[in-house]
């Protein structure tokens, strides 16, 4: 099975992502023809459970690749100790 890639997101996602900028990080994949239904749902279950990627819009083309558009809440980022005591 072929590894999915990073792509440009179809015109119209880019308002869907514009209106939640602040509050999610997004990722667009593109998933190859040869990627079956079954294979794309599982590997895209793993991303959920593990990484806490949710699946916001599948796009199916001719050809049989798909475009998939993930996103997860930003997650704040945690105070930075310092290495050494101030003195």
């Amino acid at each position: 099975m072929s590894m999915p890639s990073r792509g440009r997101m179809p015109a119209a996602w880019d308002k869907v992502v514009a209106e939640d900028a602040g509050e999610y990080e997004w990722i667009p994949l593109r998933l190859p023809p040869d990627v079956t239904r079954v294979s794309a749902s599982i590997r895209l279950s793993i991303e959920a459970e593990y990484r806490g990627w949710e699946l916001t819009r599948v796009r199916l083309y001719t050809d049989g690749s798909r475009r998939v558009l993930l996103r997860r809440k930003k997650r704040a980022e945690a105070p930075r100790i310092p290495d050494q005591p101030a003195q």
